[in-house]
């Protein structure tokens, strides 16, 4: 299935900030490409799309932001805040909050994983984009529910499935 185009009401879906510039390197023309993933996002769950704010940096700003939000001193792949209208349903008008993604994190688990680093972050992203829109993988079923979206949404942006190779213990 392809993507549609963006229309002129959601040029700005994308909101991005890049501090660490080695993420220049991890996937071209991030702007184009949060877009163009945020767009398959609302198109799988057939909801109008609203803006999203993308933190490109590194571990250890993750690891702060971990650490004063979640009271993990360590840093993680992707972490999503969802923004106080993140409750409404989204429209073109509804800030639905910030993701923020660590380069360092991201590049290991793709190598440990055996995917090229711009496919980890596309998939970092619909994931990070899904608990904004309220999906969780606390729960089992939850968990099955979020990957099955993830599958579908990666596979509109021509990857394919980012559980198949993974160790059970790291299928999160």
């Amino acid at each position: 299935m392809r993507i549609k185009t963006a229309t002129p009401e959601i040029d700005h879906l994308a909101d991005v900030r890049i501090e660490d510039d080695g993420w220049n390197d991890v996937v071209a023309d991030l702007d184009e490409a949060c877009h163009r993933v945020l767009l398959a996002v609302f198109e799988e769950i057939s909801q109008p799309p609203a803006p999203v704010g993308l933190l490109f940096t590194d571990d250890a700003a993750v690891r702060t932001m971990n650490a004063t939000y979640r009271d993990q001193d360590k840093p993680t792949n992707v972490l999503s805040f969802p923004s106080d209208s993140a409750a409404l349903p989204p429209d073109q008008n509804t800030f639905l909050g910030d993701i923020a993604l660590a380069r360092e994190t991201i590049l290991a688990e793709a190598v440990a994983q055996g995917k090229t680093a711009a496919a980890h972050t596309h998939h970092l992203i619909v994931h990070g984009a899904l608990h904004l829109l309220g999906h969780d993988h606390v729960e089992p079923a939850a968990a099955e529910a979020m990957e099955t979206l993830e599958r579908a949404i990666l596979e509109r942006l021509g990857y394919g499935d980012p559980y198949a190779e993974m160790p059970e213990a790291n299928n999160q």
